[in-house]
């Protein structure tokens, strides 16, 4: 494994509805909702920082439902206008 990877962007999605409070708590990522769910979603510069975020997933008791890594075509789309 190489470690001069550029940062990828995820997308995690969690049970409920969080407000934008939470970009704070979750540095910088963006927050947004989708009908009962929250997405979580942003560049993160390697495996330990995704490592880290899902911890405060855990940490807080949120239920996790969906992690995945989004391609650069796909994160183009994900950003909003």
């Amino acid at each position: 494994m190489s470690g001069s990877q550029s940062p990828a962007r995820y997308e995690i999605r969690v049970e409920g509805v969080l407000d934008q409070c939470w970009t704070a708590c979750f540095e910088g990522l963006q927050v947004t909702s989708e009908g009962s769910q929250t997405v979580i979603s942003g560049p993160l510069p390697d495996q330990p920082a995704l490592h880290g975020v899902l911890i405060k997933v855990r940490d807080l008791g949120m239920c996790l439902i969906l992690v995945r890594r989004l391609d650069p075509d796909q994160a183009e789309q994900a950003s909003p206008p």
